[in-house]
């Protein structure tokens, strides 16, 4: 994790001296998401409902029937974010990115670890389920609000 804030720190740094070091002013336009294609808000609107819910279900008791419904309800919203962003390119051109290797460790490890909690193996799940929170969302979620990326331009805009 602080490797990638690290990383995110100096690329964004870099970025912003290249576009020779705009101000960096709050201000929340939702223009460039409302504009944008369905699949974009699809990811979009389930990377925010996997925080939400991921963050909720971290901080709440396990084991219990809101943690089951919760968590099929954060696996469905993680795969749809996972599974949209791999009709989604920009950051490497019209290329794959390394973000998308993120989805696809999300893809493979999400049925996994819910066939670990199925199966009682509560710390393979915790696992799971934690690492994926961190990466999929966490470091993924820090590389979206790269300067000219969406993101930046619905807070910070330049």
């Amino acid at each position: 994790m602080i490797v990638a804030v690290v990383a995110y720190v100096l690329v964004s740094r870099a970025i912003l001296e290249a576009s020779g070091n705009p101000p960096i002013r709050f201000r929340l336009d939702v223009s460039p998401l409302i504009q944008s294609p369905w699949v974009l808000k699809a990811h979009v609107s389930g990377a925010l409902a996997s925080f939400a819910i991921g963050a909720f279900l971290l901080a709440y008791r396990k084991g219990k029937r809101l943690h089951r419904v919760l968590g099929y309800a954060w696996v469905a919203t993680m795969a749809v974010t996972a599974v949209s962003s791999f009709f989604l390119t920009g950051l490497n051109g019209d290329h794959f990115s390394f973000i998308h290797a993120i989805s696809a460790w999300v893809v493979i490890i999400l049925p996994m670890g819910v066939a670990a909690a199925r199966r009682h193996d509560i710390k393979a799940h915790r696992r799971h389920m934690t690492n994926m929170f961190l990466g999929g969302m966490l470091v993924a979620g820090l590389f979206t609000f790269l300067p000219g990326r969406m993101m930046w331009s619905i807070f910070f805009g330049i």
